[in-house]
């Protein structure tokens, strides 16, 4: 493997409000402990060998403006009382040579469990395709789920994170966040 595949990552998620519209997605970074790092997107493959560590050890290991690399679901409004989601989901092989999925999923009306069954879903669906285990698409989440999670000769496993809000009451922009932060060491 390369210097720039990581070896550990963690799971965060935020929320903010204010007037203007990049400093409501400032709060919500914030409120996920990530605001001081350059943070650059990437794409959402989960790597080989990566070790899946506590939000609270993550943040410990930043350091300001340090570049980090994330796979971020990021929702705004400035509608009162709209509900909005953001959410990522990840399908982990069994066999942790392999690489997984981070899905993001950002939406309008969701309520934080479907948005996260939804991107769970979404993660889980495409390691399926990868390992060859035939996901049928109009089946319903639980019974997809099983496909993976109960069968004792399960191939994946599946988690995910998520962060919903209503639109302020008074207008203010309100932003959501749901993130994967990636650890180089």
């Amino acid at each position: 493997m390369n210097k720039l595949t990581p070896k550990k990552m963690f799971f965060t998620k935020g929320v903010g409000y204010h007037r203007n519209k990049l400093q409501s997605f400032e709060l919500a970074l914030r409120d996920a402990g990530i605001e001081k790092c350059n943070l650059v997107s990437v794409s959402s493959i989960f790597p080989p060998d990566c070790k899946i560590i506590s939000k609270e050890a993550g943040i410990k290991t930043l350091n300001p403006g340090q570049i980090t690399f994330t796979v971020m679901a990021r929702e705004s409004t400035n509608e009162p009382n709209r509900l909005i989601a953001a959410a990522l989901g990840l399908a982990q092989p069994k066999d942790k040579k392999q690489y997984g999925y981070i899905s993001e999923h950002h939406g309008f009306g969701e309520t934080m469990k479907k948005a996260s069954d939804y991107a769970e879903d979404l993660a889980a669906t495409m390691l399926a395709s990868t390992l060859g285990i035939e996901m049928d698409p109009d089946k319903a989440w639980d019974e997809r789920k099983q496909l993976y999670i109960t069968d004792s000769n399960r191939q994946f496993i599946s988690r995910s994170i998520a962060q919903t809000a209503k639109g302020h009451k008074d207008g203010l922009w309100t932003t959501v966040i749901a993130c994967v932060i990636m650890l180089l060491e």
